[in-house]
């Protein structure tokens, strides 16, 4: 289905001609400006039935209704506004193609794009992530510095020195009571 709505378009229901049809043989002057009144009002407003068509598109019962109801309310010399009043009291603003913004449906206007920000920020902070460079100097300050230098001088201490090799705990055992042998 298309999504475009052109009021001159062939494949426009018959009943909403038929609607249409019925200001013409009214036979008042004027006419044709009520036929576009109605014709644009029927394009605003949506088919409850269908949700995606106006209820000039659609074919649906309740859209025949409601362009009936368009063309009553016009030739009883109504203001769009009013016309729009009225279905928005019985139906809602979900009749309107366009709704206002109201508090009752401000989540469904600002959230797609409190969404979009949120997941600019999000590449953003994975590209900066990526970008950074692992030998770039971290900042350290002089005091965090004196504590790392101490603590390396006591890894240093307590471990043994490259010089001195390496003795096993069972070496050291033996050298232990290779000594106190010799000492008795």
């Amino acid at each position: 289905m298309s999504t475009e709505r052109n009021p001159t378009n062939a494949t426009q229901p018959a009943e909403a001609g038929a609607a249409i049809n019925d200001l013409t043989r009214s036979g008042r002057p004027g006419d044709s400006a009520e036929i576009a009144r109605v014709r644009t009002l029927t394009e605003q407003l949506r088919c409850l039935v269908c949700q995606n068509q106006t209820i000039a598109d659609s074919n649906a019962g309740l859209a025949i209704d409601l362009r009936q109801q368009v063309v009553q309310q016009v030739r009883a010399g109504r203001s769009d506004t009013e016309i729009k009043q009225y279905m928005v009291e019985r139906y809602g603003d979900f009749v309107l193609y366009d709704p206002p913004f109201s508090t009752t449906n401000a989540a469904l206007w600002v959230g797609p794009f409190v969404l979009l920000v949120l997941g600019l920020l999000l590449v953003w902070r994975s590209v900066l992530r990526r970008h950074r460079s692992p030998d770039a100097p971290s900042q350290v300050s002089a005091e965090q510095r004196a504590q790392l230098q101490v603590m390396e001088a006591r890894y240093q201490a307590s471990t043994p020195s490259a010089a001195s090799p390496l003795v096993s705990p069972s070496a050291s055992i033996s050298k232990d009571s290779a000594q106190r042998r010799a000492g008795e």
